[in-house]
């Protein structure tokens, strides 16, 4: 599904030039479920940001369900973004002025959907996340949770292969935190590719694999072996 290989990232200022990614190689297959931890600056949400062809990579190749990504135009990365990914961010990034029943439909506003089938399509996935009765409220009416699982889903409503969350939980509480976290491994058991940028390590524990990052690199990473993490072996393969 997933496969970096020798990814470099770096950004630049007049002042200063900060090497964000430093050789990164990395597979994830499909129906996987992966936690990425590692302190501020290294390198966590870039890296998530150029698997979410939000961002480009300045050295190396990714390549999504077996196509190159690189030198896209907004219009083509815009494209494979609405065909494989769904995003949930920390900050919900909902829109303030439309209720979650319009927030939910808004990928499919893109796609040209009929007004009358996105909504019923939203009213769908707002019922699988137990907030149907709330389709019309503003996100100003909704709580910490019910404001991402609305987010969960209009992330899922394009049907994407993936789902990218950054920090999901971290602008909720801990009950909270666990409620959202059933519902992403609810979604991972359904088949969906799910990839999670953490720094809580009760929500990496949640996952099958944690790859943790230190400054830019991959320092190493554990698996999950019959409810059990343990080191994988390498932690960090050159593929061929």
């Amino acid at each position: 599904m997933i496969q970096i290989r020798q990814i470099h990232k770096s950004y630049h200022t007049e002042a200063l030039s900060l090497h964000v990614l430093k050789g990164i190689s990395l597979e994830i297959e499909a129906g996987e479920y992966v936690s990425i931890m590692g302190a501020s600056g290294s390198g966590k949400s870039t890296l998530l940001n150029i698997l979410g062809i939000l961002d480009e990579y300045d050295a190396g190749e990714y390549y999504l369900n077996g196509t190159l990504i690189k030198n896209l135009n907004e219009r083509q990365a815009a494209l494979y973004r609405n065909e494989m990914i769904g995003f949930v961010f920390q900050s919900f990034n909902l829109i303030n002025f439309k209720n979650a029943l319009e927030n939910v439909a808004l990928p499919l506003y893109y796609k040209k959907v009929s007004r009358k089938k996105r909504n019923i399509i939203a009213l769908e996935h707002l019922d699988k996340m137990g907030l149907k009765d709330w389709a019309h409220h503003m996100p100003n009416e909704l709580s910490g949770g019910q404001k991402q699982r609305v987010a969960i889903a209009r992330a899922l409503i394009s049907n994407p292969k993936i789902i990218l969350a950054d920090e999901p939980t971290g602008a909720l509480d801990s009950k909270t935190t666990v409620e959202v976290m059933e519902v992403l491994t609810a979604l991972n058991r359904e088949g969906i590719t799910t990839i999670i940028v953490t720094h809580e390590p009760a929500v990496a524990e949640s996952t099958r694999r944690v790859i943790h990052l230190k400054d830019g690199m991959i320092e190493y990473e554990t698996r999950e072996s019959n409810g059990i993490h343990v080191p994988s072996r390498h932690a960090q393969i050159e593929m061929i």
